[in-house]
């Protein structure tokens, strides 16, 4: 599985830095290190939307925020590896 974390100017604004740290951390947690690759990006396009965008095997997800993170990460990670 590959995760980019856009960088982009507006998601870095609403927390892409700390969605990339949360990521790390759950990778890590979670043993995932052979997994999952994880990148940044260049900006997903999806500006508009709140929280920090992602793009997961070509999917791009929106509205990541440190409050719904382990939400996102058990239902679009944990799940889709299962």
């Amino acid at each position: 599985m590959k995760i980019e974390v856009c960088m982009g100017s507006s998601c870095h604004a609403k927390g892409a830095s700390r969605v990339l740290d949360l990521l790390r951390e759950a990778i890590a947690a979670n043993k995932l290190e052979d997994k999952i690759e994880l990148a940044g990006s260049i900006c997903l396009g999806a500006c508009k939307e709140s929280g920090a965008n992602l793009r997961i095997d070509g999917e791009i997800v929106t509205g990541i925020t440190k409050e719904n993170f382990y939400e996102f990460f058990n239902t679009k990670v944990i799940d889709a590896l299962k």
